[in-house]
Order: structure tokens, then C-alpha cells, then sequence
């Protein structure tokens, strides 16, 4: 039996069909859907992105879609990718290619009509998979489907082949067996990337990061980072995530409670202290804002507990602010060893509930009061803002310019 994915929703969408007809129009045959859309239906699996596979040159194609009123931008012309806007969903539409040649980062392309070649060149089994226009399934490598429905990731050919052609695969062999294996690593691959680890250091510290951002953001990622850990894929690349114990015991709340995940939390689970996040945002050259949430998360200058009273708990809030609080609880549960799952679910849901109010204080007001202007001002206003936080914030502010007149008047 034929398999087929004629069903798929994105794939019966009134834009998925205006593109294809568009491109099948001017050469029959010449145009399948390939990689992850493919890939995703067969294995139940959320489609995000839709990739077209095309026997067309990039020129063509330009031509073809803009004469169908869709627009053409070539955003990739190199690699031979032309990105088509339908109806404000966009379609990345590449014609086939083989490698001319490699050299561990990037590889020099040239076009091709062969669907074997295109497939020959890409990194594992499940992403060599084409779909035509009515869903039927093709499969070049001969692999790929049995892959898809046993649920395992197995590079195409020779392994060790297609790790030289760009380094990066080691770390997406362990990021796709996060995100879809239902199988215990393949020991071949596994066994090629051992082999082959010491080409990471070839690879630009922006691309690790981004890749293991999306390890990190798979359902359950345990096993995959255990296999990092056992042939030194995470010694090599990731040194200062090594907090295996707590990245271990985040994962299994997440899993055992059906909790959000979140690549960040996870990401400083796998952190020992601030400094570590420092120098991980340094040598990986992280956003500013990345780095500092991974810093506030780690921080110890509020104590987070199981038994928090809500006082205690705005008060951190406020103190730290909302993610950084919500990054503490899970990071403080997971140290617990779990447990109490219903006291750390209510401080998980304030942070996520409770806007932090702002002083209803300014320092004219404080000026007003008598208070000259100069240091005093933000004296008073300290010490008038420590008086509110533990009146648990008051929205009343007469009450809070008669706090502010008494402070003042002891001080003058």
C-alpha cells in the first residue's frame, strides 16, 4: 500500500494548493513537499513550516509565482531557495541540489534534476522524505518511512559522511532524537559522532546555541543529553551545562506533571551558579536578554520555598520580577527532588498571575513633602517603598503620602 499523506490539513489549505498548482502548471511532476512538514505529519507531529522541493530553477520559479500574483523574494538564491508569500503564508520553495563540495560548516551546491541526489545530500532518513501534490510519499533513500512509523533517526548512507559534510549534524543527531525518537539511539551514528566530536570546535558559536535551543525546547530531551554526555558532545561544546542532576530532575517534573517547557528554565538547570551563566553567555555570544534572565534565575538573594505565604511571595516578585521568580520556583522545586506538587504550582501560577504594582510615589512628590532636593530624595522614597512592601503593596495613596510625611518629618 501507497502511503500517503492526502489528509494532512496544511496540505488540503487553499494556499498549499494555489503554490503547487502554480509550479506544477509549468512543469508536471517537477515540485513535492519535503522535510519537516513530511516528516512531521507521519509521525504525528505539529507542522510549522512548509518546504518545497523543485526540479524548477530559482529563476523560474520567481517568475512562475509572481506571474500567479504570489510574491517572490529570493532569501536564500545562493542554495537556490525562493521564499513564496500566499495569501500571507510563506513557502520556501528550493530547487534540487547536489554538493559540489564541503568543508564541515558549509557546502558549495549545484543544481540538479534528480530526487535522489537532493535526498543523497541531506542528514538523516526522515528528512529525505517528498510528498506530491495529492500526498503521496516518496522515498529516495528507501529508509525513511519504516524511520518515521518505528519512531528513530538514522543519517543517510554513511554516517561519518555525512558528519564531515557540516559538523553541525552531530548536535542535530541528538536534538531530532529528542524531538522524535521512540527508539534507543542508533549506535552507528552514535559511534560517528564519538569518532568525529572533535569537529564541533570547527562550528560558530552562534549556530551551536541555536541549535541546542531547540534540543532544549523537545517534550523530553533526557536521553538525547545523556547520549551527548556519554561521547563528550556536551564536554566539548556546552562545558558549563553540567548540572546533570537538576537538569534531569526539571525534565522529569515537566514530563511526570505535564508542565510547560520552557528551553531557558532548563538551560539554567543545567547551570551550577551565576558565573557559569556568565561565561556560557560570553563564549556563546547569547542576547543581552538571554544572558540575563540565565543570571537572575541563578541568583540566591531571595529564598524560594514550597511554603511561601502569599505576602512572601509578591514581595519576591516584586523584588526580582515575574520570570525570574517563576525560573527560581522550578529550578528550587526540581533541587527538592519534587514533591508538594500543589504548593509549587501555586507559586509557579502567582508568577504567572500577579502584575507587580508600581510605587504610587514620585520624587516630586517626595520634594512636595518638604524634603530638599538631592540624596535625601531617594532616602525617602527607600524607605518609604520598604514601608509599602510590607504593608503588602496598599493601592491607597493618601495612605502612602502620610507614610511619606511622617518619613519626612523624622528626618528634617
Amino acid at each position: 500500500m501507497t502511503a500517503s499523506i492526502a489528509q494532512a490539513p496544511w496540505l488540503k489549505a487553499k494556499e498549499t494548493q494555489a503554490i503547487i498548482a502554480a509550479l506544477e502548471a509549468a512543469r508536471a511532476g517537477g515540485s513535492r513537499f519535503v522535510g519537516g512538514c513530511v516528516r512531521n505529519t507521519l509521525m504525528g507531529c505539529e507542522v510549522d513550516d512548509i518546504d518545497i522541493a523543485t526540479q524548477l530553477t530559482p529563476d523560474q520559479v520567481t517568475d512562475i509565482c509572481t506571474k500567479a500574483g504570489f510574491a517572490a523574494h529570493p532569501t536564500g538564491i545562493e542554495h537556490g531557495t525562493v521564499t513564496v508569500v500566499v495569501n500571507h503564508k510563506p513557502f520556501e520553495v528550493t530547487t534540487l541540489r547536489r554538493d559540489v563540495s564541503t568543508d564541515g560548516r558549509r557546502a558549495t551546491v549545484a543544481f540538479t534534476e534528480s530526487w535522489e541526489e537532493d535526498a543523497e545530500r541531506r542528514d538523516f532518513r526522515i528528512n529525505a522524505l517528498y510528498a506530491d501534490a495529492s500526498g503521496a510519499i516518496y522515498d529516495p533513500t528507501g529508509g525513511g518511512l519504516d524511520d518515521a512509523r518505528a519512531g528513530r533517526v538514522i543519517f543517510i548512507g554513511d554516517a561519518r559522511q555525512r558528519i564531515r559534510e557540516d559538523y553541525l549534524r552531530i548536535l542535530r543527531f541528538f536534538r531530532f532524537n529528542a524531538w522524535y525518537a521512540k527508539t534507543p539511539i542508533d549506535p552507528k551514528g552514535l559511534e560517528a559522532c564519538a569518532d568525529l566530536v572533535a569537529g564541533l570546535d570547527q562550528l560558530s558559536v552562534e549556530r551551536v546555541w541555536k541549535e541546542t535551543k531547540k534540543l532544549l525546547e523537545a517534550p523530553d530531551p533526557r536521553a538525547a543529553w545523556e547520549g551527548m554526555s556519554a561521547i563528550e558532545v556536551r564536554t566539548r561544546a556546552l562545558p558549563e551545562l553540567q548540572n546533570e542532576a537538576r537538569f534531569d530532575a526539571l525534565c522529569t517534573l515537566e514530563a511526570d506533571l505535564m508542565l510547560p517547557v520552557d528551553p531557558m528554565t532548563r538551560a539554567a538547570a543545567a547551570l551550577s551558579d551565576q558565573e557559569t551563566a556568565k561565561a556560557l553567555a560570553r563564549r556563546l555570544k547569547l542576547s543581552n536578554g538571554e544572558r540575563d534572565r540565565l543570571v537572575a534565575a541563578l541568583g540566591s538573594d531571595v529564598k524560594i520555598t514550597s511554603y511561601m505565604s502569599l505576602r512572601e511571595m509578591r514581595r519576591a516578585i516584586y523584588k526580582i520580577g515575574n520570570q525570574a521568580f517563576r525560573d527560581r520556583v522550578m529550578l528550587a522545586w526540581a533541587d527538592a527532588g519534587g514533591g508538594k506538587a500543589q504548593q509549587w504550582r501555586a507559586l509557579v501560577a502567582h508568577a504567572q498571575m500577579w502584575t507587580p504594582p508600581k510605587l504610587p510615589l514620585t520624587g516630586d512628590d517626595v520634594m512636595a513633602a518638604g524634603v530638599p532636593a538631592g540624596p535625601k530624595v531617594g532616602v525617602v522614597l527607600r524607605e518609604v517603598e520598604d514601608w509599602w512592601i510590607d504593608a503588602d503593596f496598599p493601592d491607597d495613596k493618601l495612605s502612602v503620602i502620610e507614610r511619606l510625611k511622617a518619613v519626612a518629618q523624622g528626618m528634617s
